[in-house]
């Protein structure tokens, strides 16, 4: 039964997410945003959704190592899985915004959570509000570097001639898979991390992660079978950039985050993982050819995906 409320859960944060995006987009194109400014704040927000509502839930609940390791596993997965899955099916190119502010931006976030984190092993509302702080700094910065740029992200035509009320039908039914989807995913995991005998913090980087992340990863294989440009690296490291400043600064907000004796690993082994992931994006995105994430390049991001799950779960 608990890998049944895992699955239901997947589905209906995959439906949720995608609902919630649409709504989204909709709203914004009907209050006259530039397609700028949807594609790097609405729609980064929207997809980090799934992971806000179940950091919340697991908070709540009394689970920390679940909330802070979904975080932390779905910036790995975003970035190690989704990216690697998406360049191996078709090579991606990096904008140069990725050098002078998208990549950045991200390795402050995840060094800030690092800092963070060390300094008590929590997450308490003061350090929420400092993340939410910086979120704030950074869509600031955003909203005035993409209006110089109004029209750089593609929205489909369904979406700029939607109903107001398909938008808000849409985002009604969102937020219902969203809350539900979150509820049973959550209770599956936590029911086979049990039964399993495994630190709940270990199912949340590698099970629940993977679960939400699944829109992006469904999306950006979608896109690349249709050679669309509809994913970029900016996209997914706008995510990243989301999970930690919104997703966690929101979360300690509403219930401090504390790391117990059990879920450690996510201190002295992902963590790690999520730093060097991030940071190896830079050497990477200029070897061999600059500007080019290769099939190769995806296939070394995959096999690294793969070796940070089995050394979660080594550290059992």
């Amino acid at each position: 039964m608990s890998i049944f409320y895992l699955l239901i859960g997947l589905v209906l944060l995959v439906i949720g997410g995608e609902f919630l995006v649409r709504s989204s987009v909709g709203l914004s194109l009907k209050l006259h945003l530039s397609r700028m400014i949807i594609g790097l704040t609405v729609v980064s927000f929207a997809t980090s959704a799934p992971e806000l509502i179940v950091s919340v839930q697991s908070a709540l609940d009394g689970l920390s190592g679940l909330a802070l390791g979904n975080v932390i596993g779905s910036n790995i997965a975003n970035i190690a899985l989704v990216l690697g899955t998406t360049a191996l099916i078709a090579p991606l190119a990096i904008d140069k915004d990725f050098f002078k502010f998208n990549w950045p931006w991200m390795m402050g976030f995840s060094i800030l959570l690092y800092i963070l984190l060390l300094s008590g092993y929590n997450l308490v509302r003061w350090e929420g509000a400092v993340l939410l702080g910086a979120i704030v700094v950074f869509l600031i910065l955003l909203i005035r570097r993409a209006r110089k740029n109004p029209e750089a992200a593609d929205v489909e035509e369904e979406l700029q001639e939607a109903k107001w009320w398909k938008i808000f039908l849409f985002l009604f039914l969102g937020g219902i898979a969203l809350w539900q989807g979150s509820e049973l995913l959550v209770q599956g995991a936590v029911d086979i991390a049990a039964k399993l005998g495994i630190p709940e913090s270990i199912i949340a980087v590698s099970m629940v992660a993977i679960g939400t992340s699944v829109p992006e990863l469904a999306a950006s294989i979608i896109a690349a079978l249709k050679k669309e440009k509809a994913i970029s690296l900016g996209n997914l490291i706008g995510s990243n950039i989301f999970n930690i400043g919104s997703v966690l600064g929101i979360t300690a907000l509403i219930q401090p985050i504390q790391i117990e004796e059990k879920g450690m690993g996510l201190l002295t082994n992902d963590i790690y993982w999520m730093l060097g992931i991030a940071f190896a994006l830079l050497p990477l995105a200029f070897l061999p050819k600059a500007y080019r994430i290769s099939r190769y390049k995806g296939v070394l991001y995959l096999v690294t995906y793969l070796l940070f799950i089995y050394s979660a779960f080594s550290t059992l």
